[in-house]
């Protein structure tokens, strides 16, 4: 059996809420190994057999299934996982600004030529893999990391389909999943 991490989209926001041990429960029930959960926002490692679309759609029709309702399943085997960590995307940062950093990550990979410009000391685009963007965000006087970032975003948005599926994670929630 191969290990996987899946990020659930949108989960615990409004009427969509979903807890931890219940998924847990849910994919050790479907006979995934391993199971284990990272925060409550929806991050999940396990082990499973089948490629990468096979296990995607299982996920998505067991959560369906199980909570009522869909939820969008963004998987990366636990050599992309590993590869991104690696990559010290964030490794050029000065360490003692205050900045927090996280990952888009997409279903498919994005499109050639993408180029977002960001604003320095404010929100960055550090670096753009084949499904990932890594991001900076960087303390506003108004106590905010965040708050520019779908401005950043824009452009891509305006280029991808109408169907691309992302989320996005703290990289500290990275950091914590092949532990």
């Amino acid at each position: 059996m191969a290990l996987w991490f899946a990020f659930l989209r949108g989960i615990n926001l409004g009427k969509r809420q979903m807890k931890m041990d219940e998924l847990k429960a849910c994919l050790e029930g479907a006979g995934l190994g391993s199971v284990k959960t990272v925060l409550a926002s929806g991050n999940v490692g396990f082990e499973a057999e089948g490629d990468a679309d096979a296990i995607r759609s299982q996920l998505e029709s067991l959560i369906e299934k199980q909570f009522g309702f869909a939820v969008g399943v963004v998987l990366r085997s636990e050599a992309e996982l590993q590869a991104m960590l690696a990559g010290h995307p964030f490794g050029r940062l000065d360490s003692a600004a205050d900045v927090t950093r996280h990952v888009l990550m997409f279903d498919r990979p994005l499109p050639q030529g993408l180029s977002l410009p960001d604003r320095p000391g404010h929100t960055e685009i550090l670096r753009m893999d084949a499904r990932e963007i890594y991001i900076a965000g960087y303390r506003q006087p108004d106590g905010r990391y965040t708050e520019g970032v779908e401005g950043v975003l824009k452009p891509l948005y305006d280029r991808l389909d109408k169907n691309a599926l992302d989320t996005m994670r703290n990289w500290n929630t990275m950091e914590k999943m092949l532990k």
